[in-house]
């Protein structure tokens, strides 16, 4: 499944050309790809040594993994690398990670590794200086060559984006077409059209329970964004765990439209219990009209989509009439390992597939934009993926970056909002719930 909560600003304007997606899937192979070591784009020199890479098989699938892999291995055929893959490998590396035994390599991705507690914990190795004069095989800046920028942390550079995706809205628009239900643009309309969807018998919305970052990224942190004049500082503020932050209205103002989708019916009651894929699975089976996924949902669940299935996609729905749509992003990143024992072909292998051609590379294997900037109008990228990257190349979008909350305030927040959607929690309890964990987390 794929797990996406950071966000760093997005350039509008590059946005047309890429953004992505991650979540489950499976695979365990090796592979291999090609070469430029220290600052440089150079391929002159081969690699040698062992070197591991680790990744997270999601949403995404590995046809590009395994093809970047097998490149990088072709132009480096000195080179012995290991891969260490699959939809549980964060779990199963947990204990090498530990144990001072890391791979070289790691794209950090899925339920089980969180970047800033990877930096905290001293296991990234610092990029920053290598990072400002870093080329790709191209010979272009990797700094250069992204849409969106490695976050920011004080100061340094510790990891780098390599997939950005939106959280939103899914509907099937044949489904709607068939029944004359319009599509929401704000909230006012989406309650309407959703007391429409359940005189047809059809609970409106699902998210998924085991997840409610799902629902928080895709409906509550728009709300608060859109309640706080379209600033996302509201968000920054929580991450940064600013007691003031919890007396914004704008919160208030956010959990009371979860309550409105409560208390009217909107909400299936059996998603509290489910996770991504039983909830995904619903959808599909047009059991529920609409879901809180990402982007990378559709490709996740390609082997379920029924026949004519004509994915619809908003990043929020929680504005007001004439408001601007929210689009919460989220990345997937790679880095280096501080213990790694091949550090020169790490490094390399990042200036590797970060080169143009994988922009589009990417697209066609993954059936997603990457953080690369490059034309991928001729790509095969689905259609949901074009309506995606028009309301992120909007001006009347409202493009949130990465932020990355404090691990315990996040679950608090989680928790809470779970609770919120069943009724055992008002919203001034989620509040003091929040409140109370992100002032822990100062002290």
């Amino acid at each position: 499944m794929s797990w996406k909560k950071r966000l760093s600003v997005l350039s509008a304007a590059a946005l047309l050309t890429v953004f992505t997606l991650s979540g489950c899937g499976s695979s365990n192979d090796s592979a291999s790809g090609t070469a430029s070591t220290g600052t440089t784009a150079s391929s002159g020199k081969g690699l040698t040594g062992d070197f591991e890479v680790q990744y997270f098989v999601g949403g995404y699938g590995d046809a590009w993994w395994k093809k970047v892999v097998e490149e990088f291995q072709t132009a480096n055929p000195d080179l012995k690398i290991k891969v260490s893959a699959g939809p549980k490998i964060n779990d199963q590396m947990k204990p090498r990670w530990i144990g001072g035994n890391p791979p070289d390599f790691v794209y950090i991705d899925g339920a089980g590794l969180n970047a800033r507690q990877m930096i905290e914990d001293g296991q990234l190795e610092d990029l920053t200086e290598w990072y400002k004069t870093a080329k790709t095989v191209d010979g272009d800046l990797i700094s250069e060559s992204l849409t969106q920028a490695p976050e920011d942390y004080d100061g340094k550079t510790y990891n780098i984006p390599l997939a950005l995706s939106s959280w939103g809205i899914f509907w099937d628009q044949k489904l709607f077409a068939d029944n004359n239900w319009k599509a929401p643009t704000d909230f006012d309309s989406f309650i309407s059209v959703s007391k429409e969807i359940k005189a047809k018998g059809i609970t409106p919305f699902i998210h998924t329970g085991i997840y409610p970052y799902y629902i928080n990224n895709s409906i509550l942190y728009p709300a608060m964004v859109s309640a706080n004049n379209d600033d996302f500082s509201i968000l920054q503020k929580i991450a940064a765990n600013d007691p003031e932050a919890f007396k914004s209205p704008a919160i208030m103002t956010a959990l009371n439209q979860i309550v409105t989708m409560r208390d009217d019916g909107i909400i299936d009651p059996a998603a509290v219990q489910l996770n991504h894929t039983d909830s995904q699975m619903l959808f599909l089976q047009h059991k529920d009209a609409f879901i809180a996924n990402g982007l990378w949902m559709p490709n996740e669940m390609s082997k379920d989509v029924p026949e004519g299935f004509d994915f619809g996609f908003m990043p929020s729905i929680t504005q007001k009439p004439g408001g601007k749509s929210i689009a919460v992003t989220s990345t997937a990143t790679v880095g280096v390992a501080s213990k790694a024992k091949n550090k020169e072909a790490a490094y390399a292998f990042i200036q590797f597939i970060f080169a143009k051609k994988q922009a589009s590379q990417w697209a066609e294997l993954s059936g997603a934009p990457s953080n690369i900037k490059g034309d991928i109008s001729a790509s095969n990228a689905p259609a949901f993926v074009k309506q995606a990257a028009e309301y992120l190349n909007s001006k009347d979008t409202i493009v949130v970056p990465t932020i990355t909350f404090n691990a315990d305030v996040e679950k608090a927040m989680n928790d809470a909002t779970v609770a919120l959607t069943i009724g055992t929690i008002d919203p001034n309890g989620w509040i003091e719930r929040v409140s109370a964990a992100a002032q822990k987390a100062a002290n």
